[in-house]
């Protein structure tokens, strides 16, 4: 991807938010019982709830995984995150996590879409160490470029990458944009990740896959395998358990959920000796 690639995926960006469209960061605020959501998003959520009646419990799922790791790499020492496709940074999300335990964590959102931009700008109006960036994940060098202001690339940073490279399509090749972020950070650093899955019957992961055509960024749901791939192909340390259903990856409960349509890991690039 070249810059002059960057600049013309920025350049479809708009400023306009259509309400009568759903959009699929308003869907999972919904699925979160969140308040950023419009009918149409509803509507279709619903839909996407018929097809599949864990979708709800599966989203909650992840929003606990993401806590879990945003913990995790804070115990490591890691003091920077770079939260890729963030979607609405509501409740629970990076920054509130990060800084009731370390207010000095510095955090950058990045989300290509603007609906999902528009509503991070309002949220995090005040909150200090944090920024919002308009750019497309894909564009790794574009993100690396102005996403990266308050973050120092020379240290240990966090990468997350959860529930949003199922909105990527194969043929950009989600793996090689994981291993391209992996590459370019420093030693010590974390990648996280967490994708919809297809461990459902056929019947749900191809029905959720046609209603989601519905909105401007239709879902490819993968094997666990695939996320595994994408991981040793970056040359990253997997750390333990692994990459798993959300629900068992480092549980902090004694009493565990049902499990999830949603897998998750994370990775460790390995300091040099």
């Amino acid at each position: 991807m070249t810059f002059a690639d960057a600049e013309a995926r920025r350049s479809r960006f708009s400023d306009r938010i259509d309400l009568d469209v759903p959009n699929v960061a308003r869907m999972y605020d919904y699925y979160l019982g969140g308040a950023h959501n419009f009918a149409a998003d509803r509507a279709l959520a619903d839909q996407a709830i018929a097809i599949d009646p864990d979708l709800v419990e599966s989203a909650r799922a992840t929003r606990d995984f993401l806590r879990r790791v945003v913990v995790h790499a804070l115990d490591l020492g890691i003091r920077q995150f770079l939260d890729l496709g963030s979607g609405i940074p509501s409740r629970g999300h990076v920054h509130e996590i990060a800084h009731r335990y370390h207010p000095e964590t510095r955090i950058s959102y990045v989300d290509h879409d603007p609906v999902a931009v528009a509503h991070s700008v309002a949220i995090l109006r005040g909150v200090e160490r944090t920024t919002v960036t308009p750019a497309d994940l894909r564009d790794v060098d574009d993100v690396l470029t102005r996403a990266t202001d308050i973050l120092d690339l020379r240290d240990p940073l966090a990468v997350l990458a959860t529930s949003v490279l199922h909105f990527v399509p194969d043929a950009d090749r989600p793996g090689d944009v994981i291993a391209r972020y992996a590459e370019a950070v420093a030693p010590g650093s974390l990648v996280a990740l967490s994708h919809g899955t297809n461990v459902k019957p056929p019947e749900v992961t191809k029905g959720l896959e046609e209603l989601y055509r519905a909105t401007s960024t239709p879902i490819t749901l993968r094997s666990p395998e695939a996320l595994r791939r994408w991981l040793a192909d970056a040359g990253l340390q997997v750390v333990l358990p692994g990459v798993v259903d959300v629900t068992r990856w480092r549980p902090d409960v004694q009493r565990l959920p049902e499990l999830s349509s949603v897998h998750g890991g994370m990775g460790l690039r390995r300091r040099t000796r």
